[in-house]
């Protein structure tokens, strides 16, 4: 009876992890402190899964911040700007990487395969020295073993590593990183030796490029790696895992065939034709790791479907060779549901979260062995039932208007070129107009009050003055500085997806339901659970309220349909465009209510549209083409003069720019400060693009305040590609987690950066 959990949240049910990093960041805190709090979390998540009677607990799956970040530490791999000397490296080291110093900037962040997650991309090069240098994976297999817990340590595999790494800085773009294989290899071969005499006897490589199209060349590398593991690995059992996809048949034939290879892990939940690969051919003896419990999501398990798969591979591997696993690690689910106390009754019974989820698994594995716990296997049975039959997720009308929107493409019915000049004569911007993305720093006074007027202990009335009193003063403050195009700040909103869930029908949401974006940072998604809706306004009357302090035009600040969607639990029993459809109708009804009150420039982020691009370029067009469907539905009722804006973040968008192109926004401002010129090339490489365009001109991710000169460089940079009458100038995203000694003298440099370069436009004329 064998259960398998691939990986498990690190922030803690209560985000203990998140705390304590931040503390320990301002100097509140020691590194004793720090460890401490990891120590106990991480004793408390082994405990859980040795009670609940897992087999194959993972360790190192716990990270200080990242753990492509830890795999880069184990092997060295720290570019040069770090200055380290060599040795263990220390939080110093670790944490200048992937937040920067105050002398160098971080590490790029990119997000992990189609997850919200980010990691820190290795730089890499053929100078980089590689040695052993951090010992992490050892001491955490050793303190779980001191705990008399026996863990299957993970590492991040090899090919994976350098297939997710890019070239460094003045490195040559096309550098071969497969090439540097033979340079980890051996840092590698000391972490096994290391582990086998710490008295390890399973070994988990997370190999998840796997599931990416490979050409047969970074399929060679595979079997090439593995290869030369091989005496390293003997006398081990090793496990290679893959998630968020199927693996196609020419990466299944090569993984199945690593002769120095014991188990496979698939993800059978995103990965739906991997079970016909398994049927067809799966080699003998051999373990199946079966991720049949989903990782990414918070619906229970439908406990009689996993079993009947199970049942079917079982047959095809053997008894003793079927492991049930989660799809992929839990750290893309919130932690557990325990924590929610006040969460409806009805929905709760449809839901596990990362917890639960350890329980399903050792079910379905106790089941598979002919231990079912009836009672267990009859509740979620009921559970599954009523969700299925519950009028709170069917409505006729949100229905027929989502079908009715089948053979229009909602386009606007003017040009961009011709909207960009009916709206500069309304709104007569300078050239190289500046503006920001749309939050402000949320102060500890601001969390205070929102919090006060949830828990009703202040009035509606003393709410709301004490957010326009905000709002006029970053209003005001916007003014001093000399911004452009305004933004009200978001004082009112806790989250831009939360948000807008919470003032739409269809959604529900967790107290504690965090899952880790990036470092110490955490989102709550909302849950959809049922048909979407947007019974009234949800914006206009703060936006409202902001344009009547200024002037100068005041920006609208939505989230739109396919980020809301893509960042949030979606509902799994319909097809997701059916899902982003709905949200689309919804907040097309906001965009025209905000127009009607007056406001001339709406900006509709849609910061995680790349995010959900399958990891399979078959099935692209399919997605872009509805997700960018679903963009111009919000506004393609509206006047030529209203300019719509979008916002999209961390992407690589050069192989969607047609896509973006296609989204026919006026105006779009990217997050791109971290990976450079990347951006920039694709414009060079001559793709025609007449809308405004603003790439964001500084980092907000970092402390770090850039100088006039710094960003007055960066702006001509990108003058030396596009045209002067469609550059915006912002950050590169909204400023909400900045603190306000850092966002005034950065926006003050932003603005004379904008001021001196428009000047020197003026007198090259």
């Amino acid at each position: 009876m064998a259960s398998h959990i691939v990986g498990y949240p690190r922030m803690g049910p209560k985000r203990e992890l998140k705390f304590a990093l931040e503390s320990f960041w301002d100097g509140k805190s020691t590194a004793e402190d720090l460890e401490k709090v990891a120590t106990d979390l991480r004793a408390s998540i082994w405990k859980q899964m040795a009670d609940a009677g897992i087999k194959y607990i993972p360790s190192n799956t716990f990270s200080y911040y990242d753990q492509v970040l830890d795999t880069t530490a184990m092997l060295g791999a720290v570019p040069e700007r770090y200055s380290w000397t060599g040795g263990e490296i220390g939080f110093d080291t670790y944490f200048s990487m992937a937040r920067g110093n105050a002398t160098v900037p971080a590490m790029e962040m990119t997000k992990w395969f189609d997850t919200n997650y980010h990691f820190i991309v290795p730089e890499l090069g053929p100078n980089t020295k590689f040695s052993y240098s951090s010992h992490k994976a050892v001491n955490e297999y050793k303190e779980a073993k001191a705990l008399g817990v026996d863990t299957v340590p993970v590492l991040i595999g090899p090919v994976s590593y350098l297939l997710l790494s890019k070239p460094a800085k003045g490195v040559e773009k096309g550098f071969p990183l497969l090439s540097l294989l033979s340079s980890i290899l051996p840092v590698y071969k000391e972490v096994i030796a290391e582990l086998k005499a710490a008295g390890a006897s399973w070994i988990q490589f997370d190999e998840p490029t796997l599931v990416l199209d490979l050409d047969a060349h970074k399929l060679a590398a595979f079997s090439a790696a593995y290869t030369e593991l091989e005496s390293a690995l003997s006398g081990l059992n090793v496990l290679v895992e893959t998630y968020f996809a199927d693996v196609p048949a020419e990466s299944f034939k090569t993984l199945t065939s690593l002769s120095s290879v014991t188990a496979y892990g698939f993800d059978l939940v995103r990965g739906t034709q991997t079970a016909e690969l398994i049927k067809s051919g799966f080699p003998a003896g051999k373990y199946l790791f079966a991720g049949v419990v989903d990782g990414r999501n918070i619906w229970a398990d439908d406990l009689a479907a996993s079993l009947s798969t199970l049942q079917a591979l079982e047959a095809v591997v053997g008894k003793d060779k079927l492991v049930v696993s989660t799809s992929c690690s839990l750290m893309h689910t919130a932690v557990d549901l325990v924590n929610e106390t006040k969460l409806d009754s009805e929905i709760k019974s449809w839901l596990a979260f990362a917890a639960q989820k350890i329980v399903e698994v050792d079910a379905l594995a106790k089941a598979l062995a002919g231990q079912k716990d009836e009672a267990y296997f009859a509740a979620n049975a009921a559970a599954q039932a009523s969700r299925r039959s519950s009028p709170r997720v069917t409505n006729e009308e949100v229905q027929k208007a989502a079908a009715a929107l089948k053979g229009s493409d909602h386009r606007r019915a003017t040009n961009v070129s011709a909207r960009l000049d009916a709206q500069q004569r309304k709104l007569n911007l300078p050239v190289l107009p500046t503006t920001t993305i749309g939050s402000f720093p949320q102060t500890v006074e601001l969390r205070r009050v929102r919090r006060e007027y949830k828990a009703k202990k202040i009035s509606e009335e003393e709410y709301v003055s004490a957010i326009k009193e905000e709002i006029s003063k970053v209003v005001k403050l916007q003014e001093e500085l000399d911004i452009d195009v305004l933004v009200h700040g978001e004082p009112e909103r806790n989250d831009m997806v939360e948000y807008f869930g919470e003032q739409l029908s269809g959604f529900a949401f967790t107290a504690n339901g965090w899952v880790q974006s990036y470092g110490s940072r955490c989102v709550k998604p909302p849950i959809i659970y049922g048909d979407v809706s947007r019974p009234n306004p949800m914006t206009v009357f703060w936006s409202k309220t902001a344009q009547s302090m200024t002037s100068r035009p005041m920006k609208g600040m939505l989230t739109g349909p396919v980020t809301i969607l893509n960042w949030s639990f979606v509902r799994n029993d319909q097809p997701r465009f059916e899902t982003c459809y709905q949200i689309a109708l919804a907040i097309k009804k906001e965009v025209e209510d905000l127009e009607a009150a007056g406001i001339q420039v709406i900006q509709i982020d849609e910061a995680a549209l790349r995010e959900g691009l399958p990891l399979r370029k078959a099935e692209h067009a399919f997605y872009l083409d509805w997700a960018v469907h679903s963009f111009r539905i919000t506004n393609c009722e509206i006047k030529d003069t209203t300019q719509i804006h979008t916002h999209m973040c961390y992407s690589n968008f050069n192989d969607i720019i047609h896509s973006i192109i296609n989204m026919d926004a006026d105006v779009i401002t990217i997050e791109n400060s971290r990976s450079d010129e990347k951006l920039l090339s694709v414009f060079r490489e001559g793709v025609k693009y007449g809308a405004g365009i603003g790439p964001g001109v500084y980092d907000i991710h970092s402390p770090r305040i850039p100088s006039t000169e710094e960003i007055a460089d960066r702006i001509n940079k990108m003058l030396a590609v596009l045209d002067t009458n469609i550059l915006w100038v912002n950050p590169d995203c909204g400023l909400k987690t900045r603190k306000y000694t850092e966002v005034k003298p950065a926006l003050t440099n932003m603005v004379s950066a904008a001021k001196l370069i428009r000047t020197q436009l003026a007198s090259a004329k």
